[in-house]
């Protein structure tokens, strides 16, 4: 058993990092830095701060699928994931839960 933190990114399909999709550049991140692994979700509709629709079915809104991106990694993983973001400037919203975690065997 272990401690740390879920984090949960959130963006858009169609929302790029030096011209990779953020999706995948934070799944290249986490897995060149050795965390243990990453999930995108892709989402059917929501809206953002900015209050316009997003989705996948053309008939609610733009067509751009949410996404999350949740990782689970302990103090060191975590403070090292957001020292790599401020570097590279990218401006993602996030939310940060403590948890207890392992595998059951």
């Amino acid at each position: 058993m272990m401690n740390g933190y879920q984090l949960e990114f959130f963006t858009l399909q169609d929302s790029f990092h030096n011209g990779e999709k953020i999706s995948d550049w934070l799944l290249d991140v986490a897995r060149s830095h050795n965390i243990r692994g990453a999930t995108v979700f892709k989402g059917t509709c929501g809206f953002g701060h900015d209050h316009h629709n997003y989705s996948s079915i053309p008939l609610y809104g733009n067509v751009d699928h949410p996404e999350q991106i949740t990782l689970i990694v302990n103090d060191d993983e975590c403070e090292r994931l957001f020292d790599i973001l401020r570097k590279e400037n990218l401006h993602l919203f996030y939310v940060k839960m403590p948890v207890e975690f392992g595998q059951v065997s």
